[in-house]
């Protein structure tokens, strides 16, 4: 029985659920987008949204003492900048609910695993890459 034990242990080890959680939450503020598993993202998103809070409720006061909790967590200055710079000043005026998760359509491979899309709400991904691709084709088209 698993009585009072928290969260779950998505078949790894301590060390290796740190990592995960770690190396998740980083690749989330990077990307803003990120494709897993549902069990993954159901699990690592109470830590996501934690961080995107972190960095939200930091103030001239208390911002460098936030920049050190997050970098203690997250070991990645990049990330930290970002999610301090871009991140938070989007998220200021909301409180809570910062990432959604998507099912897809489509199964994993190699053991059918459900995959999902896990992204900040007000990411802008998509139409950077439409934008990206019409900017291409249009290129394209004026050269021939």
């Amino acid at each position: 029985m698993r009585h009072k034990v928290a969260g779950k242990s998505l078949s790894r080890n301590t060390a290796h659920r740190a990592a995960l959680r770690k190396n998740f939450t980083v690749s989330v503020i990077v990307h803003e987008r990120v494709v897993t598993t549902l069990a993954k993202a159901k699990a690592l998103r109470p830590h996501v949204e934690k961080i995107i809070t972190l960095a939200r409720r930091a103030n001239d006061k208390t911002r460098l003492h936030a920049m050190r909790r997050a970098i203690a967590l997250l070991q990645d200055k990049a990330a930290v900048k970002k999610l301090f710079d871009e991140i938070a000043p989007r998220f200021a005026n909301r409180p809570g609910g910062y990432t959604r998760i998507l099912r897809l359509p489509d199964y994993r491979i190699g053991d059918g695993g459900t995959k999902v899309v896990f992204e900040l709400v007000d990411n802008k991904v998509l139409e950077q890459k439409i934008h990206a691709s019409e900017n291409v084709a249009s290129t394209e088209t004026a050269g021939v």
